[in-house]
């Protein structure tokens, strides 16, 4: 009958039985696994024996003959609070599980709406190379990497870190990437692409979220950088010659944040052999189990030692730096790097 009906949520059995007593039927209970299902025991008064071998087996309770009504009425009525708190409990299992298959499948369509192939242009290989890496401290993110070709001598690059966490900053992300990238391949220089990404994303803003966005467009022949930073990270520059240099610090605002923001642009220079790294805060703020953070003259020492790499091994040295830094500390934040070296 039990394996007939599925809704039976309670049984009231006796201990003796003619035919399957009521500890054996205990026992096939429980191999049902169903800890909605509740059985309260009815026995001999002073049969102990009996009634701890049910309590032991898996009994919801106990009733003792002469059967008092309204004591059995009470134990019922805990057996069935107890019975839906099971049912709302494993309802919530499976919502939970649906979304965190839901988060899984999202946050692989946000790896995938990065660029993923390097190099990215092998028929530049010759001039440039170019790696990048992005790791969501959640099952999403709101870090973003992009790059793209405008013309036959440019490419932009993008380095972007939407404020927030989770599913918001993720959708907030897809957003800014799609809507940044969309401008900037219209040919507009850094500022007033970011100029006009800032008016739209601001007035699609939601709970007052901003993304820092560096964009950058590199001359592939020349190697200049003419670059607008919207509160961002400042760059480094890793000369060919071992030494560092930090790119001026932002004085533009977030994108976002402000309406009617003009973006400012400026400009740069690699040399043959330099190579531009950009990165969010997820790098230079991670932190170890201290509490201490990784910080600025952490990241210049390592990047110091990469002089003469290529840009995917200078990535792995620091992301692997970081993780031995944090060790068993939780990460806190995405972690996203991308480098460009000028080759000739």
């Amino acid at each position: 009958m039990l394996l007939k009906e599925k809704d039976i949520d309670i049984i009231l059995s006796d201990i003796n039985m003619p035919e399957m007593d009521g500890l054996t039927l205990l026992t096939k209970i429980n191999e049902l696994q169903n800890p909605a299902l509740k059985c309260i025991m009815v026995s001999a008064y002073g049969d102990m024996s009996n009634i701890r071998s049910a309590m032991n087996n898996g009994a919801f309770d106990f009733a003792t003959k002469p059967i008092d009504l309204d004591d059995l009425s009470v134990t019922i009525e805990k057996a069935i609070q107890q019975i839906e708190y099971i049912k709302q409990s494993q309802e919530e299992h499976s919502q939970l599980e649906s979304l965190k298959t839901d988060l899984a499948v999202a946050g692989e369509i946000q790896q995938a709406i990065l660029p993923r192939i390097f190099p990215p242009f092998p028929e530049n290989e010759r001039e440039l190379d170019l790696a990048a890496t992005m790791t969501p401290a959640k099952d999403v993110g709101g870090d973003f990497y992009d790059f793209f070709r405008i013309d036959d001598d440019h490419i932009g690059l993008v380095m972007a870190d939407v404020s927030g966490k989770g599913v918001p900053a993720a959708i907030f992300m897809a957003v800014s990437r799609t809507l940044i990238r969309t401008i900037a391949m219209q040919g507009f220089e850094p500022g007033e692409c970011l100029t006009k990404s800032n008016n739209l994303l601001f007035k699609e803003s939601i709970d007052s979220m901003f993304v820092t966005v560096f964009y950058a467009i590199y001359n592939i022949r020349t190697g200049e950088i003419d670059y607008c930073n919207g509160g961002h990270n400042a760059p480094y520059i890793l000369k060919a010659n071992g030494s560092i240099e930090m790119m001026p610090l932002s004085t533009n605002c977030m994108v976002g944040a402000i309406d009617d923001w003009e973006f400012k642009s400026a400009k740069s220079q690699l040399g043959v052999g330099d190579t531009l790294v950009m990165y969010t805060d997820g790098v230079n703020e991670a932190f170890n189990v201290d509490f201490q953070e990784y910080g600025d003259e952490r990241m210049e020492q390592l990047l110091k030692q990469q002089s003469g790499k290529d840009c995917r091994a200078l990535i792995d040295a620091q992301m692997n730096d970081v993780k031995a830094f944090a060790g068993e500390a939780p990460q806190s934040d995405d972690i996203t790097i991308m480098a460009l070296k000028r080759k000739a």
